[in-house]
C-alpha cells in the first residue's frame, strides 16, 4: 500500500487508466473477430479506426496496429487497381 499522498493520487490515477484501457482494448478485440468472421468493409474499416485509436492512446504499441490494420486489409475484397503511369513520353 502507498504511503504517501502523491503516491495515494498516483494509485487512483492509475486505477482509472487501467480500467479505460481495459475497455479500449475489449472493444478492439470483439472488433477484430468480428471483422474476421464478417469480412465486409464496413466492419474492418471500423476494426482499423479503433487500432489506429488505442495506438494513439498508448493502449497498443503503434507496430501492433500496424500488424492489425495489415492483416485485415488482406481481407478487403480486391478492387479495381489503380491506374499507374503505364509509359514514358520520350
Amino acid at each position: 500500500m502507498p504511503v504517501t499522498t502523491t503516491a495515494k493520487r498516483a494509485l487512483r490515477g492509475s486505477k482509472k487508466k487501467e480500467s479505460i484501457n481495459k475497455i479500449i482494448l475489449g472493444q478492439l478485440e470483439v472488433a477484430v473477430r468480428i471483422a474476421r468472421k464478417a469480412k465486409s468493409t464496413e466492419k474492418i474499416l471500423k476494426a482499423v479506426s479503433l487500432a489506429d485509436r488505442a495506438a494513439k492512446k498508448k493502449v497498443i504499441h503503434k507496430k501492433k496496429a500496424g500488424r492489425i490494420k495489415s492483416q485485415l486489409s488482406k481481407l478487403l475484397p480486391k478492387s479495381v487497381k489503380p491506374q499507374g503511369k503505364t509509359s514514358k513520353k520520350k
